[in-house]
């Protein structure tokens, strides 16, 4: 049963990946981005290219490339270790999905020194965080391991 369980999250992390990874090679290697292109999409949203060299929010944006690619190599495997050990279902498939968007912007950053970022929300003169279907994947993932681990009510066998 648990080999089921995880070949089925697998699912997760390959769409996430591929979504990923389609989006970004259609924008840089056939539209030809290459960066600072910006279009108006709302008043409150803009598709652009832009390159983050550093991690979340681009920390550690003056740190070598190796360091980051060995962060994220080592904050991934660590997740692997738990996706291999976890026993719910939806754990499995929330660490897979992260597990897809982070690949996704670990090849980013090993093909280019840097992660492209596409979707930027604003508002009154405040620009958040600018970000990638990877960022997502994500975040998506993160949501469905709070729910299991945070949220379930006690005794909520439905992941398992």
């Amino acid at each position: 049963m648990k080999a089921n369980i995880a070949h089925k999250s697998l699912f997760a992390f390959f769409l996430a990946l591929l979504l990923d990874q389609v989006h970004k090679i259609y924008m840089l290697n056939i539209v030809g981005w290459t960066g600072g292109e910006i279009v108006t999409v709302t008043p409150f949203f803009d598709y652009v290219l832009a390159w983050n060299t550093g991690i979340s929010y681009g920390w550690l944006g003056d740190a070598s490339p190796y360091i980051l690619v060995g962060i994220m190599g080592i904050a991934m495997l660590g997740l692997a270790i738990w996706w291999v050990t976890a026993t719910t279902e939806l754990v499995k498939w929330g660490i897979a999905t992260v597990l897809g968007g982070a690949l996704g912007n670990l090849i980013d950053r090993i093909a280019y020194g840097a992660v492209a970022d596409f979707f930027s929300f604003h508002a009154f003169g405040y620009y958040w965080y600018i970000f990638n279907l990877a960022d997502v994947a994500i975040a998506l993932g993160l949501i469905i391991l709070l729910w299991d681990i945070v949220l379930k009510p006690q005794g909520d066998s439905s992941s398992k």
